[in-house]
């Protein structure tokens, strides 16, 4: 499906107002983000350790994606763009908050890092392609999953990889997420709603439903010991790779 096709808007206007109030904090990570500062390095294993098995990478290599075009879809101020950057990709980052794309770009400039930063949804996209298209805890924000998980897979080029993240919709994240995390200062109040979230099976078929085919779920947990960390559970949290069918 070609991304100029997808026409339903898929921002919520009151989410991107919520995670723009949150841009200026975005990189503290004792801040209001500071949630997904933890998040990060689990994830960012779990995405090399993809890009390694889909493009046969030998898992050492400093720039996997060199020569790649990288799309991250709700990038926020950027915790996710600049490591793409890093591992050697022509990144660009889509945020409907301007405010985090502001704090994005000034980032990038103090880091020496080179990121195509947009202002928008996954619908402004207009026949651009992409090897690499990552969306990390940001559909259960949209307003239309459906249109926003086919915009996604039109951006992906043909033998492209599509990493997702977001929580399962399960007692567990409830209590996590909602009751704790927001209850207790962890996590912006407000930054949920439970029944949006999605299950794994859920999110599989809308996967499918735009012709690519789901390769991984793994799950992303927390331990006293080893805090966050992907592993066979996804009753807090989850990742779903897909590639062209």
């Amino acid at each position: 499906m070609d991304s100029a096709t997808v026409t339903s808007v898929t921002i919520d206007p009151q989410e991107a107002a919520h995670f723009g109030k949150l841009a200026k904090d975005w990189w503290d990570p004792k801040g209001s983000s500071a949630m997904l500062h933890r998040l990060n390095p689990p994830r960012l294993k779990y995405i090399r350790d993809q890009i390694d098995r889909h493009w046969l990478g030998d898992g050492v290599g400093f720039t996997p994606l060199a020569g790649k075009r990288a799309l991250d879809v709700g990038c926020g101020a950027g915790l996710l763009c600049e490591p793409l950057a890093r591992l050697g990709a022509a990144v660009t980052g889509l945020d409907a908050a301007a405010e985090n794309i502001g704090v994005a770009r000034a980032h990038a400039a103090l880091s020496g890092l080179a990121v195509d930063y947009r202002a928008g949804g996954i619908e402004t996209l207009t026949g651009e392609t992409f090897d690499l298209v990552t969306s990390m805890e940001v559909i259960e924000h949209v307003t239309d999953p459906a249109a926003f998980v086919a915009g996604l897979a039109g951006a992906l080029a043909a033998d492209g990889l599509l990493i997702l993240s977001t929580p399962n919709r399960t007692a567990l994240s409830r209590l996590a997420m909602i009751t704790v995390g927001e209850g207790f200062g962890m996590i912006p109040k407000g930054t949920h709603d439970w029944d949006k979230f999605l299950t794994p099976d859920e999110l599989t078929a809308l996967v499918e439903a735009v012709e690519l085919r789901v390769i991984d779920v793994s799950g992303l947990g927390v331990s006293p010991g080893k805090g966050f960390a992907v592993g066979d559970s996804t009753q807090l949290d989850y990742f779903v790779t897909a590639v062209r069918a």
